[in-house]
């Protein structure tokens, strides 16, 4: 496998918990080196135009306001097969179906306060990093 990157959001509810310590850890612990990180308090413009892909459906005012109540931790992460390792530490979407030891299992309060989000595919990482970072902000 190559190495490649992904996009992640410690998200509001997590931060506001004070876990971003704890996941970041779990991060590194996963062999992920952290390549761009910094925190964001989310317009909600900028909340609508990242999730614009789920624009028509019923929970996207309830997700923008949610990622706007509060500051989140964006990050590039990099290993090899970022995005299915960084989507199986994570956990299933919904927390009650999630593995144990992911972290939405651990920290995410219920589907729609679930912790941490991740690109889903490369394409999709080619366009949320981006949206983030220049290019000059990863190392």
């Amino acid at each position: 496998m190559a190495i490649q990157q992904t996009f992640a959001i410690i998200k509001p509810d997590a931060v506001a918990s004070g876990h971003t310590g704890q996941i970041l850890g779990i991060i590194e612990k996963a062999g992920f080196r952290v390549r761009g990180m910094k925190m964001a308090r989310l317009s909600r413009q900028q909340a609508e135009a990242f999730y614009e892909i789920h624009r028509e459906r019923p929970f996207f005012t309830g997700l923008v306001a949610f990622m706007t109540e509060g500051p989140v931790v964006v990050l590039v992460l990099e290993r090899e097969d970022a995005i299915k390792h960084w989507r199986e530490v994570m956990g299933a979407t919904n927390p009650a179906q999630a593995a144990d030891g992911t972290i939405r299992k651990k920290f995410a309060k219920n589907i729609e306060r679930n912790a941490v989000h991740g690109s889903d595919a490369p394409e999709t990482a080619a366009v949320e990093i981006p949206f983030f970072f220049n290019m000059a902000e990863l190392l």
